[in-house]
Protein backbone atom coordinates (compact mmCIF):
# COMPACT_ATOMS: atom_id res chain seq x y z
CA UNK A 1 0.00 0.00 0.00
CA UNK A 2 1.34 3.77 -0.89
CA UNK A 3 1.80 5.96 1.82
CA UNK A 4 2.39 9.07 0.27
CA UNK A 5 -0.82 11.09 -0.87
CA UNK A 6 -3.03 9.32 1.67
CA UNK A 7 -3.82 10.74 5.27
CA UNK A 8 -2.35 8.35 8.44
CA UNK A 9 -3.82 8.92 11.87
CA UNK A 10 -1.62 8.73 15.03
CA UNK A 11 -3.15 8.18 17.99
CA UNK A 12 -1.26 8.85 20.89
CA UNK A 13 1.18 10.79 18.18
CA UNK A 14 2.58 13.32 20.79
CA UNK A 15 4.24 10.66 23.10
CA UNK A 16 7.90 9.10 22.04
CA UNK A 17 6.49 5.64 19.78
CA UNK A 18 4.23 7.62 18.56
CA UNK A 19 6.06 11.20 17.72
CA UNK A 20 8.67 9.13 16.18
CA UNK A 21 6.15 7.36 13.79
CA UNK A 22 4.43 10.80 13.10
CA UNK A 23 7.90 11.63 11.81
CA UNK A 24 8.35 8.28 10.12
CA UNK A 25 4.63 8.65 8.28
CA UNK A 26 5.41 12.52 7.42
CA UNK A 27 9.20 11.85 5.75
CA UNK A 28 6.96 9.13 3.96
CA UNK A 29 4.50 11.49 2.29
CA UNK A 30 1.38 11.00 4.65
CA UNK A 31 -0.59 13.78 5.24
CA UNK A 32 -0.64 12.78 9.54
CA UNK A 33 -3.01 13.94 12.18
CA UNK A 34 -1.62 13.32 15.50
CA UNK A 35 -4.14 12.63 18.17
CA UNK A 36 -3.06 13.13 21.34
CA UNK A 37 -4.07 14.69 25.10
CA UNK A 38 -0.65 16.25 25.05
CA UNK A 39 -1.56 20.01 23.75
CA UNK A 40 1.71 21.44 24.02
CA UNK A 41 3.81 18.47 22.58
CA UNK A 42 1.23 17.53 19.98
CA UNK A 43 1.47 21.57 19.12
CA UNK A 44 5.06 21.70 19.03
CA UNK A 45 5.14 18.97 15.71
CA UNK A 46 2.10 20.73 13.90
CA UNK A 47 4.49 23.94 13.98
CA UNK A 48 7.58 22.06 13.34
CA UNK A 49 6.31 19.50 10.31
CA UNK A 50 2.67 20.95 8.91
CA UNK A 51 1.40 18.06 10.85
CA UNK A 52 -2.27 18.38 12.39
CA UNK A 53 -2.57 18.36 16.00
CA UNK A 54 -6.37 17.42 17.09
CA UNK A 55 -6.66 17.10 20.97
CA UNK A 56 -8.25 13.42 21.05
CA UNK A 57 -9.29 10.81 23.81
CA UNK A 58 -9.33 7.47 22.79
CA UNK A 59 -11.76 6.44 24.44
CA UNK A 60 -14.70 8.73 23.53
CA UNK A 61 -16.27 8.44 20.30
CA UNK A 62 -16.72 11.90 19.63
CA UNK A 63 -13.73 12.72 20.24
CA UNK A 64 -12.13 9.94 17.80
CA UNK A 65 -14.61 10.75 14.76
CA UNK A 66 -13.37 14.68 15.00
CA UNK A 67 -9.74 12.79 14.85
CA UNK A 68 -10.93 10.98 11.62
CA UNK A 69 -12.80 13.43 10.57
CA UNK A 70 -9.65 16.20 9.91
CA UNK A 71 -7.54 13.00 8.46
CA UNK A 72 -10.25 12.20 5.77
CA UNK A 73 -10.33 16.20 4.98
CA UNK A 74 -6.81 15.70 4.36
CA UNK A 75 -7.01 12.76 2.02
CA UNK A 76 -8.18 8.91 1.69
CA UNK A 77 -7.32 7.37 5.48
CA UNK A 78 -4.78 4.64 4.71
CA UNK A 79 -2.90 4.42 7.87
CA UNK A 80 -4.21 4.35 11.17
CA UNK A 81 -1.55 3.47 14.31
CA UNK A 82 -2.66 3.48 18.25
CA UNK A 83 0.04 3.66 20.40
CA UNK A 84 -1.73 5.93 23.18
CA UNK A 85 -1.05 5.55 27.30
CA UNK A 86 -2.51 6.57 30.04
CA UNK A 87 -3.41 6.02 33.77
CA UNK A 88 -2.96 2.37 34.15
CA UNK A 89 -3.11 0.94 38.31
CA UNK A 90 -1.33 -2.14 39.52
CA UNK A 91 -0.41 -4.62 42.09
CA UNK A 92 -0.82 -8.03 42.79
CA UNK A 93 -4.21 -10.22 43.08
CA UNK A 94 -4.26 -10.35 46.54
CA UNK A 95 -2.04 -7.83 48.62
CA UNK A 96 0.13 -8.96 51.57
CA UNK A 97 -2.31 -7.04 53.52
CA UNK A 98 -4.83 -9.92 52.14
CA UNK A 99 -6.99 -7.55 49.68
CA UNK A 100 -7.93 -8.37 46.54
CA UNK A 101 -6.78 -6.00 44.04
CA UNK A 102 -9.07 -3.24 43.12
CA UNK A 103 -11.54 -3.58 40.96
CA UNK A 104 -11.97 -0.10 39.76
CA UNK A 105 -8.49 0.50 38.65
CA UNK A 106 -8.61 -3.11 37.10
CA UNK A 107 -11.71 -1.49 35.19
CA UNK A 108 -9.78 1.90 34.10
CA UNK A 109 -6.88 0.24 33.04
CA UNK A 110 -8.61 -1.57 30.66
CA UNK A 111 -10.76 1.37 29.63
CA UNK A 112 -7.41 3.15 28.51
CA UNK A 113 -5.23 0.65 27.49
CA UNK A 114 -8.46 -1.66 25.59
CA UNK A 115 -11.37 -0.14 25.26
CA UNK A 116 -9.67 2.50 23.81
CA UNK A 117 -8.29 0.71 21.54
CA UNK A 118 -10.72 -0.91 20.21
CA UNK A 119 -12.78 2.44 19.89
CA UNK A 120 -10.12 3.96 17.62
CA UNK A 121 -9.86 0.86 15.32
CA UNK A 122 -13.59 0.34 14.81
CA UNK A 123 -13.98 3.88 13.86
CA UNK A 124 -10.85 4.23 11.59
CA UNK A 125 -11.92 0.84 9.96
CA UNK A 126 -15.58 2.32 8.81
CA UNK A 127 -13.54 5.63 7.51
CA UNK A 128 -11.30 2.81 5.57
CA UNK A 129 -13.76 0.57 4.57
CA UNK A 130 -15.20 3.05 2.23
CA UNK A 131 -12.65 3.95 0.04
CA UNK A 132 -10.84 3.07 -3.46
CA UNK A 133 -7.53 0.86 -2.60
CA UNK A 134 -4.41 1.68 -3.07
CA UNK A 135 -2.73 -1.51 -4.17
CA UNK A 136 -4.35 -4.39 -2.35
CA UNK A 137 -5.80 -2.85 0.48
CA UNK A 138 -8.02 -0.19 1.26
CA UNK A 139 -6.43 0.89 4.67
CA UNK A 140 -4.26 -0.30 7.22
CA UNK A 141 -4.79 -0.60 11.21
CA UNK A 142 -1.42 -0.90 13.63
CA UNK A 143 -2.04 -1.31 17.00
CA UNK A 144 0.17 -1.62 20.11
CA UNK A 145 0.53 -4.11 22.48
CA UNK A 146 2.89 -5.51 24.90
CA UNK A 147 5.23 -8.22 25.20
CA UNK A 148 3.43 -8.11 28.44
CA UNK A 149 0.49 -9.45 26.53
CA UNK A 150 2.67 -12.77 26.94
CA UNK A 151 4.74 -12.64 30.19
CA UNK A 152 3.55 -10.10 32.80
CA UNK A 153 5.15 -9.39 35.65
CA UNK A 154 3.65 -9.67 39.27
CA UNK A 155 1.78 -6.42 40.08
CA UNK A 156 1.01 -6.13 36.12
CA UNK A 157 -2.12 -7.86 35.94
CA UNK A 158 -4.56 -5.35 34.40
CA UNK A 159 -1.97 -3.86 32.06
CA UNK A 160 -1.19 -7.46 30.70
CA UNK A 161 -4.95 -8.28 30.70
CA UNK A 162 -5.28 -5.18 28.49
CA UNK A 163 -2.55 -5.86 26.25
CA UNK A 164 -3.63 -9.50 25.65
CA UNK A 165 -6.75 -8.56 24.62
CA UNK A 166 -5.66 -6.14 22.40
CA UNK A 167 -3.51 -9.09 20.84
CA UNK A 168 -5.91 -11.43 20.98
CA UNK A 169 -8.69 -8.91 18.76
CA UNK A 170 -5.66 -8.81 16.09
CA UNK A 171 -6.41 -11.78 14.05
CA UNK A 172 -10.20 -11.41 14.60
CA UNK A 173 -10.30 -8.25 13.01
CA UNK A 174 -8.11 -9.04 10.10
CA UNK A 175 -10.89 -11.93 9.55
CA UNK A 176 -13.83 -9.27 9.81
CA UNK A 177 -12.41 -6.70 7.87
CA UNK A 178 -11.30 -8.77 5.35
CA UNK A 179 -14.26 -8.12 2.71
CA UNK A 180 -12.98 -4.59 2.70
CA UNK A 181 -9.27 -4.75 2.27
CA UNK A 182 -8.30 -3.62 5.47
CA UNK A 183 -5.65 -5.31 7.37
CA UNK A 184 -4.78 -5.15 10.89
CA UNK A 185 -1.84 -5.97 12.50
CA UNK A 186 -0.16 -5.39 16.26
CA UNK A 187 3.37 -4.53 17.11
CA UNK A 188 4.24 -6.15 20.90
CA UNK A 189 6.86 -3.84 22.01
CA UNK A 190 9.49 -5.12 24.82
CA UNK A 191 11.57 -2.27 27.00
CA UNK A 192 11.65 0.80 24.93
CA UNK A 193 13.68 4.01 25.79
CA UNK A 194 11.81 7.08 25.15
CA UNK A 195 12.08 10.90 25.93
CA UNK A 196 9.50 10.28 28.32
CA UNK A 197 11.39 8.88 31.05
CA UNK A 198 13.88 11.75 31.43
CA UNK A 199 16.78 11.07 33.65
CA UNK A 200 15.42 8.11 34.81
CA UNK A 201 16.08 6.49 31.12
CA UNK A 202 20.09 6.38 32.06
CA UNK A 203 19.23 4.03 34.87
CA UNK A 204 16.43 1.97 33.13
CA UNK A 205 18.86 1.56 30.52
CA UNK A 206 21.55 -0.28 32.67
CA UNK A 207 18.56 -2.09 34.49
CA UNK A 208 16.74 -3.51 31.49
CA UNK A 209 19.73 -3.83 28.45
CA UNK A 210 21.90 -6.59 29.80
CA UNK A 211 18.46 -8.54 30.07
CA UNK A 212 18.18 -8.34 26.34
CA UNK A 213 19.88 -11.19 24.37
CA UNK A 214 20.41 -8.85 21.33
CA UNK A 215 20.85 -6.12 20.92
CA UNK A 216 22.09 -5.62 24.59
CA UNK A 217 19.92 -2.15 24.82
CA UNK A 218 16.58 -1.11 24.87
CA UNK A 219 14.79 -0.10 21.88
CA UNK A 220 14.31 2.82 20.17
CA UNK A 221 11.63 4.87 19.26
CA UNK A 222 13.21 5.28 15.30
CA UNK A 223 12.74 0.93 15.64
CA UNK A 224 9.19 0.95 16.23
CA UNK A 225 8.48 3.58 13.45
CA UNK A 226 10.21 1.44 10.66
CA UNK A 227 8.30 -1.53 11.50
CA UNK A 228 5.16 0.72 11.31
CA UNK A 229 5.99 2.17 7.88
CA UNK A 230 7.19 -2.06 6.50
CA UNK A 231 3.55 -2.89 7.50
CA UNK A 232 2.00 -0.34 5.58
CA UNK A 233 3.85 -1.20 3.10
CA UNK A 234 3.59 -4.73 2.73
CA UNK A 235 0.24 -5.96 2.07
CA UNK A 236 0.79 -9.52 3.24
CA UNK A 237 1.43 -8.58 6.46
CA UNK A 238 -2.11 -8.79 8.17
CA UNK A 239 -3.54 -10.64 11.58
CA UNK A 240 -0.47 -10.60 13.25
CA UNK A 241 1.37 -9.65 16.55
CA UNK A 242 4.84 -8.28 15.81
CA UNK A 243 7.02 -9.06 19.20
CA UNK A 244 9.77 -6.24 18.56
CA UNK A 245 12.17 -6.86 21.95
CA UNK A 246 15.19 -8.33 21.13
CA UNK A 247 14.16 -11.56 21.92
CA UNK A 248 13.55 -10.37 25.54
CA UNK A 249 11.25 -12.32 27.67
CA UNK A 250 10.23 -10.47 31.12
CA UNK A 251 11.15 -12.62 33.95
CA UNK A 252 8.46 -12.83 36.98
CA UNK A 253 9.71 -9.23 38.28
Amino acid sequence: MQISGGSALVVGGAGGLGEATVRRLHEAGARVVVADLADDKGKALEDELGVRYVRTDATDEASVRAAIGEALAAGPLRVSVDVHGGPATGGRLVGRDGEPLDLDGFRRTLEVYLVGVFNVMRLAAAAMAGQEPSGESRGVIVNTASIAAYEGQIGQLPYAAAKGGVAAMTLVAARDLSPSGVRVVTIAPGTFLTPAYGKAGDQLEGYWGPQVPHPKRMGRSPEYAALVQHICENDYLNGEVIRLDGALRFPPK
